[in-house]
């Protein structure tokens, strides 16, 4: 019978409750359970895909498309799982499936209430991965804090699940803060006091607190806790701040969270973690052989967050080549002609990332010139790749004109255009070419020697493509179309003969780099960086 465990946040949002999720089911896979994640999110957007990433960060999308919130992309990097679209639902959801079962006449006629009607759609959406039999432990995240008037809805339905469900099947665990007053000398306690109160105010006693800390709780802190907030000591988890994500894990294990949480279930702790690949990983992360400098080129640098996955694959990456990679994040907006010399020397390697839309497209245009007339590695991504056939159009075609549709819908060269099957699509939302999808790689290309093999698999999200038209001309030109898609004869890849790493996909690479499988692409791109770091 699958297991729930639900994690709440208080005090104040950005804690990590998607990290301490990871980490858990890290922990209790390591042990021999079959474990997933998922995340409820209280905005009433239907899916994060058509969020600005300055709103909510990068859009993660699954193997299956489902255009979802960041977290989902921890938990596959921790777990090397995929999630899916049940991994991941909001209050737009919940509400646009209550209302289609209204109109539909599912309700004979009753009036719909947030409860029980959406406090139901809610739990059966906690239990749709459950119900696969694929689970023995379901992990839910209840995304913003205690006491959102947006989250409400969903506490309640927490608080009804473990009034219906058995007394050891289900359990709470609540991340809370631990401010340190430095003017006082002293840690605090009464925030997580307030916040447990609340919690309990909404019927809901938590099993387990998990205390997000700067300094180390010591045993009368503990016993102070557990006293107020009615839970066991050995239930007070400390959470301090670590220099890595990724030491998490190793954290919550000398804390003991795995025991605490099986016990509490009732569950054998079947063995002890296998963590060996996880510390070997650490292991090279913390000591790296070499350093480089890597310019990410975008739109969103302001915000790291809006480019997370691609940061994280750096760091599997490095890992594997026992490198630190020193990402420098670069606006296109502020790069031109006369200073990208300036801005971009001093490099090992530009990644030109992901995007949509005309502002600063003009400066990564710029970039890739830079980068591809010095030999410099590069990588392009998604519009990223779409610049560099712009670039290459403009640059060596003599196509000065050249564009993409998407840019310049009259321009005289659309080396880069819109696909056919989406030309009528008007909504916005889901609409886009979505999850995985297959490509084939030419034999003796750069990319078929990365992957070691001719046929793969990646995920996407954009609606312009590689215009075919022009395939010919930039083939004699030497730019190489390495990956093509077997089903519609897109082009997938681009890559050049005569460049230490010159390389543009289509796809989202960084959505399936893990700790256990770093993506190749990276890995060799960060390889290429430290062999030109080491030449100069």
């Amino acid at each position: 019978m699958t297991k729930y465990i639900f994690v709440t946040g208080g005090v104040t949002s950005s804690l990590g409750k998607g990290i301490i999720s990871a980490s858990l089911a890290k922990l209790l896979q390591s042990r021999g359970y079959r474990v997933t994640i998922q995340k409820f999110d209280p905005y009433i957007n239907i899916d994060p895909g058509t969020l600005n990433p300055y709103e909510h960060g990068e859009c993660y999308v699954t193997e299956d498309g489902a255009e979802t919130d960041l977290d989902l992309g921890h938990y596959e990097r921790f777990l090397n799982t995929p999630t899916s679209q049940a991994n991941n639902i909001t209050t737009g959801r919940i509400y646009q499936n209550v209302i289609s079962k209204e109109r539909e006449g599912a309700f004979l006629g009753k009036t719909v209430q947030v409860v029980p009607h959406i406090t139901d759609e809610i739990k059966r959406n906690f239990r749709i991965l459950g119900e696969t039999g694929n689970y023995d432990i379901v992990i839910t995240e209840i995304g913003g804090t205690v006491g959102d008037i947006e989250s409400l809805p969903f506490v309640e339905a927490v608080r009804q699940f473990r009034w219906e469900s058995g007394t050891h099947d289900s359990l709470v665990i609540h991340l809370t803060l631990i401010p340190f007053l430095a003017a006082a000398g002293e840690l605090k306690t009464k925030p997580t006091q307030h916040s447990v109160k609340m919690l309990l105010e909404y019927g809901i006693q938590p099993d387990i607190l998990v205390c997000r800390t700067e300094h180390h709780i010591n045993q009368d802190i503990r016993k102070k806790i557990a006293l107020f907030c009615n839970v066991n000591v050995n239930a007070v988890i400390e959470s301090i701040d670590a220099s890595t994500i990724y030491d998490v894990p190793l954290l919550m294990l000398k804390e003991q969270l795995d025991k605490t949480v099986l016990s509490k279930l009732k569950l054998p702790a079947k063995n002890e973690p296998d963590l060996d690949s996880w510390k070997d990983f650490l292991g090279r992360l913390k000591n790296p052989t070499a350093e480089i400098r890597v310019g990410l080129v975008g739109k969103y640098v302001e915000l790291p967050d809006a480019y997370k996955s691609i940061t994280e694959a750096f760091i599997h990456a490095g890992a594997k080549n026992e490198c630190k990679v020193k990402v420098e994040y670069i606006h296109s907006e502020q790069l031109t002609v006369g200073n990208a010399i300036d801005r971009l020397q001093g490099l090992h390697g530009v990644l030109v990332a992901p995007g949509f839309g005309e502002r600063g497209f003009e400066g990564k245009i710029e970039a890739i010139r830079y980068v591809r007339e010095n030999n410099i590695p590069f990588f392009g991504i998604c519009l990223g790749m779409q610049c560099a056939v712009v670039e290459y159009g403009r640059n060596v075609l003599g196509l000065k004109e050249a564009n993409s549709t998407e840019m310049n819908p009259g321009t005289p060269f659309p080396v880069i255009g819109m696909m056919e099957d989406q030309k009528n699509i008007t909504a916005k939302g889901g609409t886009m070419r979505l999850g995985a999808q297959d490509c084939d790689l030419k034999k003796g290309t750069k990319a078929a020697s990365i992957y070691g093999k001719t046929r793969i698999s990646e995920r996407h999200r954009h609606r312009y493509e590689f215009n075919n038209e022009y395939l010919k001309k930039y083939e004699e030109a030497g730019m190489i179309p390495s990956g093509i898609n077997p089903e519609n004869n897109l082009v997938e890849i681009i890559e050049l003969k005569n460049h230490p790493y010159f390389v543009g996909a289509q796809f989202h690479p960084e959505l399936k780099s893990t700790v256990a499988n770093p993506h190749p692409l990276f890995v060799n791109f960060v390889a290429a960086s430290l062999a030109f770091a080491r030449k100069k």
